[in-house]
């Protein structure tokens, strides 16, 4: 039996947006992924360079606008870039850009204003697919009400919201990807035209949608796909994520118990970091006064996962567990390798097969998946 019957919830609906500071979550979010997660050294990162002209008659107010959302543009893409391990710039005071990938597919950056869908409809969109959370919205100033009744009030053409996952959030993106593509999929064959995908800056998780969406609709192996879309337009999609959803969709989706333990009797609190909540959240460990220990249970599904424990508010990692290999800065984290199917069982064959270097789709995986998507 395979878990096309078996998936969680979180396959069938798209997430919901939650309310909090963005810049806030953002920002404590990559600054631990930096500093713990052996992020990237922003002090040897080269930056590129966008030069805006204001023309002379600017008045002060728009100035002060566009040097305010220029600040955030920067703070977003230095964030972006922490993130993603490559280096990433995103000028939202220089408007909506895009690329076509297809004739049929396009990924770019945000909607800023109802005008916006006005460009769409004169390059023959049909379907806008916003894949933005709330806070993304929030911390632009982007008024998504406004845009989706001007696309209603067109009537040439559908706006579509399917919020998927914590920005630079690779376990997020690969659980919530294939609700999503089965969105996509639906509003395609239900419109026709072209398809315009975007997130907020159209380099992270619209390039995974539209390349997940490539690879288990449209034909294409991943490898295929991938250099088609960086042909086209300079991004950084998770493949991992994209390889790991593939394996979720066609072998049983089990989860194994794993458990974490501090040992240390002198320290009030213990919370670990990573694993399938981001960087960006925290789990508290149980003592246990017994054993003097400190423990965690949790079930996760098959797949890597890199965490770090803080103790007392201090960042470190047990050297009793497994640890990843120092970076240039000398940062180490704990990690572990969650293997839930017999490696030598169709399932386990299967998953080494579709997580690998190079996996392409079988006819009968791919009807599997196009069943999926459908349903």
């Amino acid at each position: 039996m395979n878990c096309l019957q078996n998936l969680p919830r979180s396959y069938a609906l798209p997430f919901q947006g939650f309310k909090c500071n963005p810049r806030k979550l953002l920002s404590c979010s990559l600054n631990m992924m930096l500093h713990f997660q052996g992020g990237m050294n922003s002090s040897n990162v080269p930056r590129s360079m966008v030069v805006k002209a204001i023309p002379g008659s600017t008045s002060s107010e728009k100035t002060s606008n566009s040097d305010s959302e220029g600040k955030k543009s920067e703070t977003y893409s230095h964030d972006m870039t922490e993130a993603m391990g490559a280096v990433l710039t995103y000028r939202h005071e220089l408007g909506m850009n895009y690329n076509f990938i297809r004739p049929d597919l396009i990924v770019g950056s945000c909607l800023q204003t109802p005008e916006d869908v006005d460009k769409l409809r004169k390059i023959g969109v049909k379907t806008i697919f916003c894949l933005q959370q709330d806070p993304d919205l929030e911390y632009f100033g982007v008024d998504i009400g406004a845009i989706q009744d001007y696309a209603k009030k067109c009537g040439d053409i559908e706006h579509i919201r399917a919020q998927i996952s914590r920005d630079f959030d690779a376990f997020d993106l690969r659980m919530r990807l294939p609700a999503v593509v089965s969105i996509l999929h639906k509003a395609v064959n239900r419109n026709g035209g072209v398809t315009y995908i975007h997130c907020t800056a159209g380099l992270g998780r619209a390039p995974a949608v539209a390349l997940a969406y490539m690879f288990w609709v449209q034909g294409y192996k991943l490898s295929e796909a991938h250099r088609e879309l960086l042909s086209k337009r300079s991004c950084f999609p998770k493949l991992e994520a994209i390889k790991s959803a593939t394996a979720d969709i066609l072998t049983d989706l089990k989860k194994e118990l794993v458990t974490l333990s501090w040992e240390d009797r002198k320290c009030s609190t213990v919370e670990v970091s990573g694993l399938d909540i981001g960087w960006g959240q925290r789990m508290p460990l149980k003592f246990d006064e017994e054993n003097g220990s400190w423990t965690l249970q949790r079930e996760l599904p098959e797949g890597r996962y890199e965490y770090k424990y803080i103790v007392d508010g201090e960042w470190t990692y047990n050297e009793f567990e497994l640890v990843t290999t120092p970076n240039k800065d000398g940062h180490v984290n704990n990690f572990l390798h969650v293997v839930n199917s017999d490696p030598n069982s169709a399932n386990g064959e299967a998953r080494k097969r579709l997580t690998s270097d190079d996996p392409d789709l079988t006819k009968e995986e791919r009807i599997k998946i196009r069943r999926f998507l459908e349903s």
